[in-house]
């Protein structure tokens, strides 16, 4: 499976996470920004898949990077705040890390390469 269709699989994981997530004012709150973090960092590797530039390209690569670390946070608050039951968001998180990891990666690539 490709970069692409992982972060669109961690996107779509994050919403019907977040759908788990609606029933308290919390809940709400938390599923929202994780929602739109989870699916900018998708959005914006197909942006920059598409770049006009190098430069173009890396400042892409890097807005995706910060939102899916975005995305590690919210789903380590689901966790701390015990938004649901033990354990729900630890495959998530798991995805998450290794989005980072690769998109973190990708970045150093990028900039070697100038």
């Amino acid at each position: 499976m490709d970069l692409r269709d992982r972060l669109l699989d961690f996107a779509a994981d994050c919403l019907k996470l977040g759908g788990r997530l609606v029933r308290s004012t919390p809940g709400r709150y938390v599923a929202g920004q994780l929602m739109r973090s989870s699916a900018s960092a998708g959005a914006n590797y197909m942006e920059a898949r598409g770049a006009e530039s190098r430069a173009d390209f890396i400042h892409k690569l890097q807005v995706a990077l910060k939102e899916a670390k975005e995305s590690q946070y919210w789903l380590a608050l689901v966790r701390r705040a015990n938004l649901l039951p033990g354990g729900t968001a630890d495959a998530l998180s798991g995805e998450a890390d290794a989005l980072v990891r690769i998109l973190a990666k990708s970045v150093v690539t990028a900039k070697g390469r100038r």
